[in-house]
């Protein structure tokens, strides 16, 4: 899978965006949206709002405070929750410590499961397990290794969240764990992409990766728990949250997305759990001033359970844009940008409105299209953009009506 060193460099879409050009009135851009968001492809309910980056401002309202299907925008509210959480600059660990006997050692699962074997896996900037065997090996002074022990019980309560499709999990979701190999994908370079393959066992199958690192004689691998005080061996340390962001936004990853929902709860003192993220992430967004979104029940967005309304994710977009929270600043850096990057790449050609200037995260469940970012605009002006349409015929017909309607904004 190709990590985000291979995409095109988007153009700066936001640089300066907000302090120049003249605000755009509710009049013009109901104009402008009021017929694209009328387009039958989207179906019968569609909710949106249009805000003004800068002041805040709704520019236009189309149920916008209605609870809706968010699908993987929902993503932009963990973002934000882990960076508030954890900070920017933040690294996860993964640490080796010694067993309860001679020649065994635990890899303690901290959260990170953008781990490569040896820096040639999905994620660029990853810590490496080769680099962890080096230190292990180094530390234990030629004694050999007979027993890798996998602690992964840092994460509890289940492994897959509610209203999760069977049909997604192993690929396009998977299990989650706090410690995994390229996300857990069989093939990091699976042409699948996000919908690759994944680990039945991601944790394990770590482990497995480190024993081989280790010796080339059998190790046995087995689940279990370190001792507390246990002597430490070694560490890695993951990308920073703001560039695991920038990677879970731009792809839409969605087992990225549910790490980092455990550190919203890891960051706020809460079980690292699907009800615990959900706590952390309400609690790091009403440290924002915002309402919290107590219908968010999962990090990725793959739930249909999750309802928001379309004023909570254009709100965070105007929060971030404040000079009070620089952390936030990925949930623009990660966004793709339309014609250049990740899921809005191949949905703009060249020619079309909104190529280079529509910059937002999308979202596609059975029956949803959303669509939530920042558009800067003709006249050079910053708006955020929300629409979601959760009861749409046809994602395949929707996703061409909601762009249409971006490309109206942007030639404001």
């Amino acid at each position: 899978m190709p990590g985000l060193a291979d995409e095109k460099q988007p153009v700066p879409v936001l640089e300066g965006a907000t302090r120049s050009g003249q605000p755009l009135t509710a009049d013009s851009v109901a104009k402008a949206l009021g017929p694209a968001l009328a387009d039958s492809r989207l179906g019968p309910k569609v909710s949106s709002v249009v805000l003004d980056l800068e002041t805040g401002d709704r520019l236009y309202d189309k149920s916008g405070d209605t609870l809706a299907t968010p699908a993987s925008t929902i993503k932009l509210s963990t973002a934000a929750a882990a960076l508030v959480a954890r900070g920017s600059e933040y690294r996860i660990e993964t640490k080796v410590v010694a067993g309860p006997n001679p020649g065994e050692v635990v890899i303690i699962g901290g959260g990170d499961v953008t781990l490569s074997v040896d820096g040639a896996g999905a994620y660029p900037g990853a810590g490496k397990l080769s680099d962890l065997a080096t230190q292990v090996k180094t530390a234990l002074a030629g004694q050999a290794v007979t027993k890798v022990i996998v602690d992964s019980s840092l994460f509890t309560g289940a492994g897959t969240g509610p209203g999760w499709a069977p049909a997604d999990i192993g690929s396009w979701v998977n299990t989650v764990v706090p410690l995994a190999v390229d996300g857990g994908r069989v093939d990091p370079k699976d042409p699948a992409g996000e919908g690759a393959k994944r680990q039945p066992d991601p944790a394990a199958s770590a482990g497995s990766a480190f024993a081989k690192l280790l010796s080339t004689d059998k190790v046995s691998v087995v689940a279990g728990k370190a001792d507390v005080g246990a002597r430490e061996y070694g560490k890695v340390l993951s990308p920073t949250i703001g560039r695991l962001v920038e990677f879970a936004l731009l792809r839409s990853d969605n087992v990225l997305a549910e790490a980092l929902a455990r550190q919203a709860a890891l960051g706020r003192g809460k079980q690292a759990s699907f009800e615990g993220a959900m706590e952390g992430v309400q609690e790091a967004v009403a440290g924002l001033g915002l309402t919290p979104p107590t219908g968010q029940v999962d990090g990725s967005g793959m739930s249909p359970k999750n309802q928001v309304p379309a004023s909570y994710l254009g709100g965070l977009f105007v929060r971030a844009a404040k000079p009070d929270h620089p952390e936030l600043r990925y949930l623009f850096t990660g966004l793709p940008v339309a014609g250049f990057s990740g899921g809005l790449d191949p949905r703009y050609p060249p020619t079309a409105d909104g190529t280079g200037v529509v910059r937002a995260k999308t979202g596609t469940l059975t029956g949803v299209d959303a669509l939530a970012g920042v558009i800067t605009t003709k006249s050079g002006r910053a708006v955020v953009f929300v629409v979601m349409a959760d009861a749409s015929p046809s994602f395949a017909d929707a996703r061409p009506a909601i762009d249409k309607a971006a490309g109206q904004l942007a030639k404001l």
